[in-house]
């Protein structure tokens, strides 16, 4: 009976360090950030969620890659936008965030980073467009708006 329970024991014990390593690989890839956290941490301030402010970023093989977003500053109405990466998170990869603010071009947060790119701008009186990309294995992929809105 001695025995039966041992193997027992150590048949749990292998299946708990099995499913714990099995885990482990997505928990560690998820992006400790949020957009507001991103957009805080590089410019300060109090960030909300814009309305129509998000997209999701995919490749083509359907692997969500990243998640774009736009944030507003009502106190410095300043927008920002962050890219959040959800592949290779932790690795300094490529990322970038873009914002086009009405009457003027495009700007872009673009480099290699463990976690976001983000990158704000003022906003006053004026709508915006705003994407963002992610560097999947050779391919950049990305997302955004690229009609005018939230204008204010």
């Amino acid at each position: 009976m001695r025995g039966s329970a041992r193997r027992l024991a150590v048949s749990i014990i292998a299946a708990t360090v099995a499913a714990v390593s099995l885990a482990s690989p997505a928990q560690a890839a998820a992006n400790p950030f949020t957009a507001a956290q991103a957009c805080n941490n590089d410019f300060g301030g109090s960030w909300a969620y814009a309305s129509d402010g998000h997209r999701s970023i995919y490749a083509s093989d359907g692997t969500k890659v990243g998640d774009v977003y736009l944030m507003y500053n009502s106190a410095t109405a300043y927008n920002c936008v962050a890219t959040l990466k959800r592949v290779a998170v932790g690795s300094t990869t490529g990322v970038s965030a873009g914002i086009r603010v009405e009457g003027s071009s495009w700007v872009y947060d673009s480099g290699s980073f463990k976690y976001y790119a983000a990158i704000q701008r003022s906003a006053r009186d004026r709508c915006v467009m705003y994407s963002g990309e992610v560097l999947y294995g050779t391919s950049w992929q990305g997302a955004g708006r690229y009609s005018w809105g939230n204008c204010g």
